[in-house]
């Protein structure tokens, strides 16, 4: 006869968010002890997460959480939007959230390793990961630290946690022209913020290959200084957040719209899930 009862079920079911025949048999195993069977439920979710590993993560959310001294933005990645819009996934976030909000973490390793109430980032995820039945990862986070961020988050779907994350650090007084450029930097997608920031290799990288189009154009050859140079510098307007056309007017840089806000961009990090 089983020495547990409905409400056993119910507490450990509530607890652990797992499946009413996996829990009946834990208490099973486990002779009606919770505890014995909360370690046996977390060895079998273990055992389903070893089972995972190589499994792919395209779906998830970007979720940014401030503290008195930085801001962190992370991706916590799934394998499908169906568990990306689960409310424990979401839950799953807050935590990590409340967890790295004064923890200084600058990489995944040491994210992971960041304290929770019962453990680490890496064991909360795992747990939870158990109960989702999916790969869950803590794919990548920044920590940027600013006098001022401007933080914009976006939803590509309704019913979806938001898919992308922008931060700015700047330093400024104009907040509302600071989010406005979160918004096109969420849209546009720059990799640097200037023309100088972006590596001489890769700018001579694309110098060869513009020229090589240009020359199988058939272009001028006392012309090609120029086309050429034409045409790097489009490539920095695709890249260079400075260099860019804003988003809200194409007839200005955002740099024009930077400097008139009298705005300094210190920095800038985006998110988005999968990419």
């Amino acid at each position: 006869m089983a020495n547990f009862s409905l409400e056993d079920v119910k507490t450990l079911r509530e607890r652990l968010g797992t499946g009413m025949v996996d829990t009946k048999n834990a208490l099973v195993e486990a002779e009606g002890d919770i505890e014995k069977a909360v370690e046996i439920l977390r060895l079998k979710g273990a055992k389903g997460n070893a089972k995972r590993a190589d499994r792919s993560t395209s779906e998830g959310l970007v979720a940014v959480v401030e503290s008195a001294t930085a801001v962190t933005m992370f991706e916590l990645a799934c394998e499908t939007d169906f568990v990306a819009k689960n409310e424990k996934f979401v839950a799953l976030a807050d935590s990590i959230s409340q967890a790295l909000a004064d923890s200084g973490a600058e990489t995944v390793d040491a994210a992971l390793a960041t304290k929770t109430g019962t453990g680490t980032v890496a064991s909360l995820i795992e747990d939870q990961a158990a109960i989702l039945g999916e790969k869950v990862e803590l794919r990548r986070i920044v920590r940027l630290s600013a006098d001022h961020y401007a933080i914009y988050l976006h939803r590509t779907s309704k019913d979806l946690p938001p898919q992308i994350g922008v931060v700015v650090a700047y330093s400024g007084d104009d907040a509302e022209t600071a989010r406005s450029i979160a918004q096109h930097i969420s849209f546009a997608d720059p990799q640097y913020l200037s023309r100088d920031d972006v590596p001489p290799a890769e700018v001579e990288n694309e110098r060869r290959i513009v020229e090589q189009i240009s020359r199988e154009e058939g272009k001028p050859e006392a012309a090609l200084p120029k086309i050429v140079e034409g045409r790097v510098g489009a490539f920095y307007k695709q890249i260079a957040l400075l260099e860019q056309d804003y988003a809200r007017d194409n007839k200005l840089t955002v740099n024009k719209v930077v400097n008139d806000a009298k705005l300094v961009i210190e920095g800038f990090a985006r998110f988005k899930v999968g990419a």
